[in-house]
């Protein structure tokens, strides 16, 4: 099995405020080290950039997403790895980052790139986390959840929860991958394959998907909740859905597209939303599936740092990748 990633750029050193040497003064750019220096199969996640605007773009929306993976690694760098006495968070992290994956105008390469470098993390044991990109970067996580060993299963596939944080269906039926097609492009395949998927989505905006997405999502068997139903009041049902999504499968890829926060705290995105679902609500929907063991691969998507006010969103996403990564449990069969 190859530990290796294959990456257009490679990782460049991480840094950060630095209080201090120790593991009292940990930090997550301390804990990071570039792929090449380090074993896979000894990372608890490793870090892909997949910098692309050309989903988005074909989308019709904004560019500037290509430069997200770089932002986001920023922002990430220097949050602390501190664990409070009643904590249950995982603070003692071994980090790897692998490097970009480029796309130009050939989104399907980056596509396979990226599917192959999903699958030898997978395969490794070592959580992949992939840091887009538009929201086109999710074909590609898929298809690498799709096709490693683990999802296989000694040739009886396990069942694929796809778990989307998201303002907008993403089942757009279009000649070519977009950004707005990467989950009808995943159920077409589990359909050819005759393998078992569940796609559901978290924060969907009425005012954002036409009848044709609503009636594709009803032909795909797509459970959703609207963003109008994601509020802190009706934070039991939303647990109660989530944990129903995960008990019905056996491995879980989460894909957060930062439209689905309020613009005040996600204005750097191709579409921000007028809506959105609170950060507490995605916050505690990401610790729930991270602590649930079945979770194999993540990605943030649709950071655009060319519209992010004040880095706003790029904190955000920063913070809400920190939750996964510390209360992150491997998945164990």
């Amino acid at each position: 099995m190859s530990t290796s990633i294959s990456v257009d750029q490679p990782a460049a050193a991480w840094s950060g405020r630095m209080d201090g040497d120790g593991a009292e003064h940990a930090r997550i750019h301390t804990n990071v080290k570039p792929l090449a220096e380090t074993s896979l199969g000894e990372c608890d996640a490793v870090f892909i950039g997949f910098s692309s605007d050309e989903g988005v773009r074909r989308n019709s929306g904004r560019d500037g997403a290509a430069s997200g993976p770089d932002a986001l690694r920023t922002a990430l760098g220097s949050l602390a790895l501190a664990k409070a006495p009643k904590s249950t968070r995982v603070t003692d992290l071994a980090l790897a980052d692998a490097g970009t994956i480029v796309v130009d105008t050939d989104l399907e390469d980056g596509h396979r790139k990226l599917a192959e470098a999903v699958a030898t993390a997978i395969d490794a044991g070592t959580l992949p986390v992939v840091l887009g990109g538009g929201h086109e970067v999710a074909f590609g996580t898929y298809s690498g959840v799709a096709g490693s060993k683990l999802r296989a299963h000694n040739g009886k596939p396990r069942t694929v929860g796809i778990l989307n944080l998201d303002a907008h269906f993403d089942l757009r039926q279009a000649d070519r991958p977009t950004s707005g097609t990467p989950f009808k492009q995943a159920l077409d395949a589990e359909r050819a394959h005759a393998t078992n998927a569940k796609y559901a989505v978290i924060g969907i905006s009425e005012a954002s998907n036409t009848q044709v997405l609503f009636d594709t999502a009803q032909e795909y068997g797509v459970k959703y909740l609207l963003d109008e139903e994601c509020t802190v009041s009706n934070k039991e049902h939303i647990e109660t859905f989530v944990r129903w999504f995960i008990e019905s499968v056996d491995i879980v890829y989460l894909t957060l597209d930062l439209d689905v926060l309020p613009a005040a705290n996600a204005p750097g995105v191709s579409a921000p939303a007028a809506y959105g679902v609170q950060l507490e609500i995605i916050n505690s929907i990401i610790k729930q599936v991270t602590r649930s063991g079945k979770l194999i691969a993540f990605d943030i998507a649709e950071l655009n740092p060319s519209f992010d006010i004040d880095g706003r969103t790029a904190k955000t996403a920063a913070r809400l990748a920190h939750t996964a990564l510390t209360h992150h449990q491997p998945f164990s069969a």
